[in-house]
Order: structure tokens, then C-alpha cells, then sequence
């Protein structure tokens, strides 16, 4: 069976405040980083997993998505989904 790896990156909707991209922001700029103009924080998730064909992958990912990785009230999500060959990997 093929084997995918996903990548989901999950943020904050723009609409949302984001406290710990704006404490970022301003501890960049105490270290002497300046001309940030916005910082947002978010979430990267990876996972590989075992799936028959690659719309499969995609829509058990997207299930995982939806309802465990990302809160959709505040949280929008992203996903890249690739095949590969897990004998390759190592």
C-alpha cells in the first residue's frame, strides 16, 4: 500500500488576535530585529501515513484537519500531501 507524507500548517484566522505572535514581535525587535511589521504564530504538523491511493490520503488528512489539528471558529488550515517511498526514507 502507498505511503504519503503530509504537512498541515495550521494559523490563526486574520480576523483573530494573536497574542503570542505579538509578544514574538516585540521580543524580536528587544534583540535588535527591526521592521517587523506583523508576526503571526502558527503550527506545523507532519504525519505520514499508509493509504490505498493518494484522494484517500488527502481525505483522511483533511478529516484531521477539520476536527482535531486545527479549530475552525479562529483556526484556518493549509495542507501539502506528497507520496513517498518509506524504504527511502531511512
Amino acid at each position: 500500500m502507498p505511503y504519503f507524507q503530509a504537512r498541515v500548517l495550521v494559523s490563526l484566522r486574520p480576523s483573530v488576535l494573536d497574542p503570542a505572535g505579538e509578544a514574538t514581535r516585540s521580543a524580536a525587535k528587544r534583540l535588535g530585529v527591526d521592521g517587523i511589521a506583523n508576526l503571526r504564530v502558527g503550527k506545523s504538523v507532519e504525519l505520514e501515513l499508509e493509504a490505498p491511493d493518494e484522494h484517500e490520503a488527502r481525505r483522511r488528512v483533511e478529516l484531521l484537519s477539520d476536527r482535531l489539528l486545527a479549530n475552525p471558529v479562529i483556526e484556518d488550515w493549509s495542507l501539502d500531501l506528497v507520496a513517498f517511498n518509506p524504504d527511502q526514507s531511512a
